[in-house]
């Protein structure tokens, strides 16, 4: 039955892998060469932040035309639209350019996920979900490897590395369109607000904010901090490809762990590991380039995972029909971390003090840590926590039956009002 399903997806994988590469690709690509341009931690936050703004605004709009238009014409015309971004930002350097190309970039590589996720959501079944989701992890943190390591060989000063991401795109648009999968469907959701889940599941919306805004710093700035402790750039693609594998190996164990015991315990455990090799690289330069590779991919194993446990445990205390509508929550919730971090650690860094970048994160993680100890103390664990198919779930997760519970609610049309005004006539 896995097979058949791996079978039928395999056309989605394959697109989706593309992709992947394609995210790795760009983060790192436009963090250097702003900073060969020139233009300044500041102005490179912000640019960076434009992604995370658009990822939102995609993620609350898409959806609905989605609807409109149907999957594989979606996925063609975001595909188009995010390889123009890429192009003009090659073509045009430009700061407020960039800022606009990647604010699209952002809306479209949003809008793929809810296509891609929402596929893989309707192959699925309750057995096979988690197993499915996995291998959607895996193939998405390889691609962001593949990509560091090819943008490794790929000067940043040149065009030729905004084309292979631009070729790549295109590439990714074969196996979709070609494949004969029907297209998923839709379906309306409950909306869970942010205050309920303050008061409900106050871990779980800190935990997304932060560890959003960690992620941001450290994809959107992590490259600007490697090039100025004196990293090359084939050393800076090793430095951003080693922490992604670090979470790619250890996302799995940690969230089966967490199904084991008090989900927060491990949370707490995965802060402190984080806390820990941060302070540590933020004494490291490039003399030790090794030992800054073993510590960044001990930085991903740590706090990459926090993300979706976090998610797991907001889950665990939340009725089945809320936990759609929460997770869209806390996505809301997560953006809003994610636009904030790269401008504010860029902002820092404009004023003398990138040598605490590291240090900064550090502190953010410990936060984490901390407060989940806390609420140990302030509530019993959960009476069933929920399995790993939640455990695991991407930090870039946003299928569409979680982000339409963040599109607006439809009025009712004129023709439903009209049919229950007859109806009460009646019945007076």
């Amino acid at each position: 039955m896995l097979k058949q399903q791996l079978r039928g997806i395999s056309s989605l994988l394959g697109s989706i892998s593309l992709i992947g590469v394609c995210v790795g690709m760009t983060s790192t690509l436009l963090s250097l060469r702003a900073t060969i341009e020139g233009f300044g931690t500041l102005v490179t936050g912000f640019i960076m932040s434009a992604y995370f703004i658009g990822y939102l605004f995609g993620s609350t709009r898409a959806p609905k035309d989605i609807r409109r238009v149907g999957y594989i014409r979606s996925f063609g015309g975001l595909a188009a639209l995010a390889a123009f971004s890429i192009l003009m930002q090659a073509i045009w350097v430009d700061p407020v350019v960039w800022f606009v190309m990647r604010f699209i970039t952002g809306f479209a590589i949003s809008g793929i996920f809810v296509i891609v996720e929402s596929w893989l959501n309707t192959m699925a079944d309750n057995r096979s979900r988690g197993t499915l989701l996995s291998v959607y992890l895996v193939i998405i943190y390889s691609g962001l490897i593949v990509g560091q390591l090819i943008l490794g060989v790929a000067d940043p000063a040149g065009f030729v590395a905004f084309a292979i991401v631009a070729l790549l795109i295109n590439l990714a648009l074969i196996p979709i369109l070609v494949s004969v999968t029907a297209e998923p469907t839709t379906h309306e959701n409950r909306k869970v607000p942010i205050s309920l889940l303050l008061k409900t599941v106050p871990l779980g919306v800190i935990n997304a904010f932060i560890m959003q805004a960690c992620y941001a710093m450290f994809y959107g700035i992590g490259p600007m901090y490697a090039s100025y402790i004196g990293l090359s750039v084939v050393q800076i693609t090793f430095f951003m490809a080693a922490f992604i594998a670090g979470g790619l190996v250890s996302q799995a164990p940690f969230g089966l762990l967490s199904d084991r015991i008090d989900r927060r315990f491990v949370i707490a455990i995965c802060a402190a590991g984080g806390t820990l090799t941060a302070a540590a690289l933020s004494q490291l330069d490039a003399s030790n380039a090794i030992f800054i590779y073993l510590n960044v991919g001990l930085l991903g194993a740590f706090i990459l995972p926090l993300y979706s446990l976090g998610m797991a445990h907001t889950n665990d205390y939340l009725e089945r029909d809320q936990m759609v509508g929460a997770t869209g929550a806390i996505i809301k919730i997560g953006g809003a971390g994610s636009i904030i971090g790269a401008p504010a650690v860029a902002a820092l860094m404009q004023f003398g003090a990138i040598n605490y970048f590291f240090l900064l994160l550090a502190a953010l993680t410990s936060c984490v840590g901390f407060y989940s100890l806390y609420r140990i103390t302030r509530r019993a664990k959960a009476e069933d926590q929920l399995h790993s198919n939640f455990a695991i779930l991407a930090p870039s997760q946003t299928s569409d039956e979680l982000l339409t519970s963040m599109a607006e609610e439809a009025p009712e049309t004129e023709e439903e009002d009209d049919e229950e005004m007859e109806s009460n006539a009646v019945l007076r």
